[in-house]
């Protein structure tokens, strides 16, 4: 028994070589975090205050009054995290750039000392033969723009565009690829029409408006890099997993129909087709967006890659939902059903319904209550969590879908939005009090995932022998 797969007394030897040629020998392990839940520095050296510095700030917005003030102190502690990626032995890393770091007022002057730290993280990742993936907005919009009115004003669209293109000019000839937008629906929904995300307003028409600004923000930057002579692959990240009907009935059904919408056919319609799906726009009314033949032109600008977010299914009805304690489905401690195939049936879905470019899971991951015991993290519950996901998804490929990578969430345990400090995702379990990293056994399983996969027990490319 590996120390990655605690309390398993059944491990097979040769499971990780089983699991790891079902993978093609290029296929991408990696590793992903976000720059607010990470770096701390909150006020130093130049960055300016973003929505969540705000936000956190308000009495009762985050569950344990903390905010990404310090968070893992990522910003002094760089060397040490990616010295830790390197020692796991995985290859890749998905980092977001804090848009007030390096330009304090989301305009005008950029900040130099915000910029170097990017530089290091970046000249550290490769001189360790770490890929470097970048997103430049992972949901920290500079306060200052957001006093003009944020992501509703079409405005802020073109200030997205004039930083991609500053991030690109220093940072992209370097970085594997680059992702615009971190799950636009969260920004939209949670931070405009739930309210419980930055910036906290509660308005569906401002929301709507808000995801069509994104999309038009990722468009126009995508045409501006390219137009820029930017190589390096560009897309966007979208957080998603299948829509079910609570029950059979035709009301359940078209519940679940409307909500699929919403969050899946939205934004992949918009990006993929060029449009937006006429039910919702219907459902909508006088809620949609305002939007013309020319914004849909610049949204559907071709992708080369779509990163893909899934944790969980979603179940949709129109009755009483169950409560998740009466429900008797495996869960996770965010209170997420644990739903492995569910990321076959959405890939499965997506390859069948749009013109794919080349995906990537950029996220996938689980909260459990970890607990450091004698020096250990004995998280059983996330290895099995892991190791289901990534069955279900060397599933779909082997199926045809074109998956070429896949980033755990997260590197670290951190700040959780609006949870704070309460759920804890990472495979490296870190101490608040003293910063200590200490990784879990959740960490040594993907390490020998990692291990396995770079030896060559692999499924080669197509056209190759398979291993």
């Amino acid at each position: 028994m590996i120390a990655g797969d605690s309390g398993e007394k059944a491990r097979r030897p040769g499971e990780f070589a089983d699991l790891a040629r079902r993978f093609a020998s290029q296929f991408t392990w990696g590793v992903a975090t976000s720059a607010y839940q990470i770096e701390g520095a909150a006020a130093m050296d130049g960055r300016g205050p973003s929505i969540w510095d705000e936000f956190c700030a308000r009495p009762g917005a985050i569950k344990d009054g903390s905010s990404g003030e310090r968070a893992c102190d990522h910003y002094h502690r760089m060397a040490e995290d990616l010295a830790l990626i390197s020692d796991l032995g995985i290859g890749a890393y998905r980092f977001s750039v804090s848009w007030p770091r390096v330009q304090p007022l989301g305009a005008g002057a950029w900040n130099e000392r915000g910029f170097d730290f990017y530089e290091r993280l970046v000249d550290g990742l490769l001189e360790r033969d770490i890929a470097p993936y970048l997103t430049l907005y992972h949901w920290d919009l500079p306060l200052a723009l957001q006093a003009g009115g944020g992501w509703e004003n079409r405005d802020t669209a073109l200030r997205f565009v004039d930083y991609a293109r500053e991030v690109s000019r220093r940072l992209g000839n370097r970085v594997r690829s680059i992702a615009t937008h971190n799950e636009p629906w969260v920004v939209a929904v949670l931070g405009h029409e739930a309210g419980i995300f930055a910036p906290g307003l509660k308005s569906r028409r401002l929301a709507m408006q808000v995801a069509h600004n994104l999309l038009l923000s990722h468009g126009l930057a995508l045409q501006a890099l390219r137009a820029d002579g930017v190589s390096t692959p560009l897309g966007i990240v979208l957080n998603q997993g299948p829509i079910h009907a609570a029950t059979n009935s035709p009301e359940d059904r078209a519940k679940a129909r409307l909500d699929d919408g919403l969050t899946i056919r939205w934004y992949m319609d918009a990006l993929l087709l060029g449009r937006y799906p006429a039910d919702v726009v219907e459902f909508l009314g006088a809620d949609a967006p305002t939007v013309t033949d020319e914004d849909m032109r610049t949204i559907s600008q071709p992708l080369d890659f779509l990163g893909i977010n899934y944790y969980t299914r979603n179940v949709s009805g129109t009755g009483e939902p169950q409560k998740p304690a009466e429900d008797g489905r495996e869960r996770t401690d965010m209170g997420w059903e644990v739903f492995p195939a569910g990321l076959t049936e959405l890939l499965l879905r997506l390859h069948d319904d749009y013109p794919l470019p080349p995906l990537y899971i950029m996220e996938n991951g689980a909260a459990y209550r970890d607990q450091l015991e004698a020096g250990r993290v004995r998280d059983e519950d996330r290895v099995r969590y892991l190791r289901r996901h990534v069955a279900a998804l060397a599933d779909a490929i082997e199926r045809g879908v074109d998956v070429r990578g896949y980033f755990v969430w997260s590197l670290l345990d951190n700040f959780e939005w609006a949870d704070g400090y309460r759920k804890r995702f990472g495979i490296v379990y870190v101490d608040y009090a003293t910063q200590q990293r200490i990784p879990k056994d959740s960490a040594r399983w993907y390490q020998q995932l990692c291990a396995a996969h770079r030896h060559g027990d692999t499924r080669r490319v197509a056209g190759e022998a398979v291993l």
